[in-house]
């Protein structure tokens, strides 16, 4: 399976981004039942994860974007988005998805850059 992060790019501090994520080699069966998470590694810090939506459209946060990003999913198109609103500059970051179990190869991710 690949995973094709896209819609990075320069924001300035309280702008928006949506963040859309692809998977390629997997099935619409396969795809709806994996909890997707998304996930962000700034310079110097490990990979963390900022959230997650099940099968069920569950989701979880982590403390720091709660209430400014929104995750969700579109099954049919086996693509995870990732709403972020009200971004600073601790949001700068290599955004990545992937499923929660981390069966899946890591992508290049997308770069999101926060400055005024």
């Amino acid at each position: 399976v690949q995973l094709q992060a896209s819609g990075g790019g320069l924001v300035q501090p309280g702008g928006s981004l949506r963040l859309s994520c692809a998977a390629y080699g997997t099935t619409f069966s396969e795809f709806r039942r994996k909890t997707m998470g998304w996930y962000r590694q700034a310079p110097g810090n490990q990979r963390e994860l900022v959230a997650s939506i099940g099968d069920d459209g569950s989701t979880y946060y982590v403390d720091s974007v709660k209430g400014r990003f929104t995750i969700s999913r579109d099954d049919d198109k086996k693509t995870v988005y990732l709403q972020m609103n009200s971004v600073g500059p601790d949001d700068t970051a290599v955004y990545y998805c992937n499923n929660r179990a981390l069966e899946w190869a890591w992508g290049l991710g997308t770069l999101v850059t926060v400055s005024s």
